[in-house]
């Protein structure tokens, strides 16, 4: 049986010039052609905000209001160059507020 589909294409609902992550390299993101280093939170559209997050675990449910505060309907996780995941406790105002996280290394995130 072959499968229904061959592959998946990823695209935004919306082309209203979101923000674009265009590279992942030793410690920077660039989104669209702005670099930036250190922790960081990308909202889909608006500006790359510093995030007050430590840049390793342990993270806290403290570290993680402030994406709250953006009103994600999902929140993709970059944990650095290895995939390392939050505590429950501190997705826990996340998930309260019925937002959906995905954990991913940053490269893959």
């Amino acid at each position: 049986m072959q499968a229904e589909f061959d592959h998946m294409k990823f695209q935004p609902e919306r082309a209203d010039g979101g923000n674009l992550i265009t590279r992942v390299e030793s410690g920077q993101i660039w989104v669209r052609e702005i670099s930036t280093q250190g922790p960081v939170l990308v909202p889909w559209a608006g500006p790359v905000v510093a995030w007050s997050a430590a840049a390793h675990p342990p993270w806290s449910a403290q570290d993680f209001e402030q994406a709250l505060a953006l009103g994600p309907e999902l929140v993709i996780f970059g944990s650095g160059a290895r995939l390392s995941f939050p505590a429950p406790m501190a997705l826990h105002r996340l998930f309260e507020a019925r937002v959906g996280v995905e954990t991913m290394d940053t490269a893959a995130a």
